[in-house]
């Protein structure tokens, strides 16, 4: 029997805290192994128990969840982070991503999506709600910061690799990868791994950033 997924509640709203434990209880695959009531007393514990996932609130007195991610995977590099809010800004999604976040969901996200969602990111992948991706892709793709720097990891990957990590930036699945190239799916999985390895990325949505960073994907070639 695999041990279930360990994750950290990092909200200052008591209740909120209260129904995720009791929504987490009821999965015996994920067992809820601390409660912090701000960014600060997240990280504290993140430090000593290094759990697998930590679901983040974005408002929190002290120090909150945009920098408490930051410091969190400072402090424990395992742990991935989901940020799990009310609001729905750009400022916070984005902020999200550049500090490292691996999901971003909003409050009103069903228990079987949230549950999922864990079970994503701790298995090294990750997971926004359809609305957040969409809103990732379009503003990258209006809004490109060409990085010079970044374009030399280019030179790092295949042609064919390029061909995969421009698709992923498309917003396209796995599946629908292994159907444009008319290759197996599995084959796609492992171009994914070999382009996260190489160009040292943390998962699929820190790729789609990338690409666009990098110009590998502008806007009207999507």
């Amino acid at each position: 029997m695999t041990d279930p997924i360990r994750v950290l509640i990092c909200d200052d709203d008591d209740l909120m805290r209260s129904a995720l434990q009791m929504m987490l209880a009821a999965d015996d695959g994920i067992a809820v192994v601390a409660e912090a009531a701000d960014g600060d007393e997240g990280v504290r514990l993140a430090r000593e128990l290094a759990p697998a996932v930590a679901l983040m609130d974005v408002r929190m007195p002290r120090l909150d969840g945009i920098e408490a991610t930051r410091e969190l995977l400072a402090a424990s590099p395992a742990t991935r982070v989901i940020i799990l809010t009310t609001f729905e800004d750009d400022r916070y999604i984005f902020g999200a991503l550049k500090a490292g976040a691996s999901g971003f969901l909003l409050k009103r996200t069903t228990p079987e999506r949230l549950m999922e969602a864990i079970r994503t990111v701790a298995a090294g992948d990750a997971l926004l709600s359809p609305s957040v991706t969409r809103r990732v892709l379009d503003r990258m793709a209006t809004h490109p910061v060409p990085d010079a720097a970044g374009r030399d990891g280019l030179e790092q990957i295949t042609v064919r690799e390029r061909e995969v990590l421009a698709l992923i930036a498309a917003g396209l699945t796995n599946q629908e990868i292994a159907e444009a190239l008319t290759i197996e799916e599995s084959t796609v999985k492992t171009h994914v791994r070999r382009i996260l390895s190489k160009l040292d990325l943390r998962d699929r949505v820190h790729a789609v950033v990338y690409a666009y960073e990098t110009g590998l994907v502008r806007p009207g070639r999507r």
